[in-house]
């Protein structure tokens, strides 16, 4: 009978304390039973803690071996935190029940793979499935193990069916290019990179970078350099480009990005685990990403795949070791530790994070990327006056700001008006405005601060309006077009739109006060006491907190006159 069916309502709260300690005391699992072990695994899972979580699983596997369900489970974490000697010792046992078990054939044959065992390998691809989501494996891996047992010739007929999947013509085309191209078939790999190149008007870097290694290789540098400068030119910015850029300038060939079967497997579960890292898919990229790190622990783009997930799952710390794992020489090294700092800023080492993200920006003074990071950085922890100094540093760094910098002046604008620089703020807001006209974040920003200020009402009216029609769902906008008819006296329509901006955001602060405020001055008082109180349980900042609570004391005062409307004259 499964573990899971045997617990009851008395046992659960039993166990409660024990898995209440499953974080703090790891060898605790030592000391509960099946049931306990069970219950604080499921705890752990809960709270994205899946290294204390396998253990637990496993501890309750011990006594019930034949619970295929908690089976199954163990041998997923394990392989989900890159625990390769419990997925091994699971793998069979999932497969002794579930001969077609989809991950657990794939694992057993890329051990194969990693042994050189190709006969193996693909007689374990053979069990992958043709139907549903893990269909999408199946094709590329038997692609490269049928190039790594000597048969190139079926390479490209096992590739086939992702043809037939929508959208996935590229990535079979950039196998067959990669699989040729091993194989030593330089005209085939040629006409497959440049159907891959063809099919998008903006391909990806991963499309650039392998058809630019293998043009550099081929004698073809001078395309694979026009290559990586059309690619820099389209993104505005890549340091991924601009490193390739200086290889080639330097004529240092580079090895082949893909130089073996294993390889390829791994390149191929990397582009399936993007693929399928979307919200309610993230396990399943987050085990084909630790597959493809099975076979190529150094293969930097799914160290970063798999840190990004992991961050999604809020386990930073976790992130923050593969980020800092990824070789700093390598094309993504310079991304790795932009992210490294932004996981130190998630675990609340704010002065960690800062110090790397100064060490970067003084090595490569050209680059605005750190600055803005920092900037960033210091305007989440409220330090704003140093964060308009930093933005300032990074805005020289730009230079002439084209159409993509408009978020580097809203984010130097908002810093402004924080610090008290609303003269400067409000410039900044304008300019974004100029790189970016009708962008709804600082439409919303500056129209809600003009009424705020009581200034060009009209125009600010109008720009919220227009942040309304272009962002309907969004919290904030909606807040801000219901406290502009608060502050021209307009309290039906203030009431309805704050309402509908509880409904999409009801746990921010500042729109709880709103609210408050505008039900007081319709008569609803006990309504908006009780807003104010919803208001201080979100935690708004320390000046905001002191004026809800005078409120809370004294109410509000007789209503101010409403401002007039601006006029065609107005300046600002």
């Amino acid at each position: 009978m499964r573990l899971a069916a045997l617990i009851s309502v008395g046992l659960l709260a039993a166990c409660a304390g024990a898995a209440e300690r499953a974080d703090a005391a790891q060898d605790e699992a030592l000391q509960l039973s099946a049931s306990g072990a069970y219950l604080a695994g499921r705890h752990a899972q809960r709270n994205h803690d899946y290294g204390a979580a396998a253990r637990f699983f496993s501890e309750a596997l011990q006594e019930s071996p034949d619970d295929f369900d908690l089976l199954n489970r163990t041998f997923r974490l394990h392989i989900g935190e890159g625990n390769w000697e419990g997925a091994a010792q699971l793998a069979p046992k999932v497969l002794e029940t579930d001969p077609r078990d989809p991950i657990a054939n794939l694992f057993l044959s890329l051990e194969a793979v990693r042994r050189g065992d190709f006969a193996a390998a693909d007689r374990g691809a053979t069990q992958l499935p043709e139907e549903g989501i893990h269909r999408l494996a199946t094709p590329l891996v038997q692609a490269w193990i049928k190039l790594a047992s000597g048969r190139y010739d079926l390479a490209a007929g096992e590739l086939a069916p992702l043809g037939d999947v929508r959208g996935l013509g590229p990535l079979r085309d950039l196998h067959w290019a990669a699989i040729a191209d091993l194989a030593g078939d330089a005209k085939t790999a040629a006409e497959k990179y440049e159907a891959v190149l063809k099919a998008s008007p903006r391909p990806t870097w991963r499309a650039v970078d392998l058809a630019g290694n293998f043009y550099e290789r081929s004698g073809r540098r001078d395309e694979a350099r026009a290559l990586y400068r059309r690619f820099a030119a389209d993104a505005g910015a890549s340091d991924q480009a601009d490193a390739a850029l200086a290889r080639a300038a330097a004529s240092d060939l580079p090895p082949p990005r893909i130089a073996s079967a294993g390889d390829g497997i791994a390149e191929a579960l990397f582009d399936l685990a993007s693929v399928v890292n979307q919200s309610e898919t993230r396990d399943l990229a987050l085990l084909y990403g630790r597959l493809a790190l099975l076979l190529k622990p150094d293969l930097a783009l799914a160290q970063l795949l798999v840190a990004d997930i992991l961050e999604a799952q809020q386990r930073p710390e976790a992130a923050l070791a593969l980020n800092r794992a990824v070789d700093p020489k390598s094309l993504y090294g310079w991304t790795a530790r932009l992210r490294v700092a932004s996981n130190l800023q998630a675990l609340d080492r704010t002065e960690e994070a800062i110090a790397e993200l100064e060490a970067m920006a003084a090595e490569k003074p050209e680059r605005p990327q750190p600055l803005i990071e920092l900037g960033d950085l210091l305007r989440q922890k409220q330090r704003y006056a140093e964060a308009a100094e930093v933005y300032d540093s990074a805005i020289k760094r730009v230079g002439e700001p084209e159409q993509r910098h408009w978020t580097l002046f809203y984010s130097r604008g908002i810093a402004r008006e924080r610090s008290g620089n609303w003269p400067g703020a409000e410039a900044d807001l304008k300019r974004a405005l100029e790189l970016q006209p009708d962008q709804p974040l600082v439409l919303n920003y500056l129209g809600y601060s003009w009424v705020d200020r009581g200034e060009r009402l009209d125009e600010a009216f109008k720009m919220i309006e227009r942040a309304v029609q272009l962002r309907p769902n969004d919290g904030y906008i909606i807040d801000s077009l219901g406290w502009a008819h608060y502050r021209l006296g307009d309290y039906e329509q203030a009431t309805r739109w704050l309402e509908h901006a509880i409904e999409l955001k009801p746990q921010d602060p500042t729109i709880n006060d709103h609210l408050g405020d505008v039900y007081w001055r319709t008569g609803r008082k006990a309504e908006a006491r009780a807003q104010w109180e919803r208001a201080l349980l979100f935690k708004p900042e320390p000046e905001d907190a002191e004026k809800i609570r005078v409120k809370l004391k004294d109410g509000l005062g007789p209503p101010q006159k409403p401002p007039a409307p601006a006029t065609a004259g107005d300046g600002g």
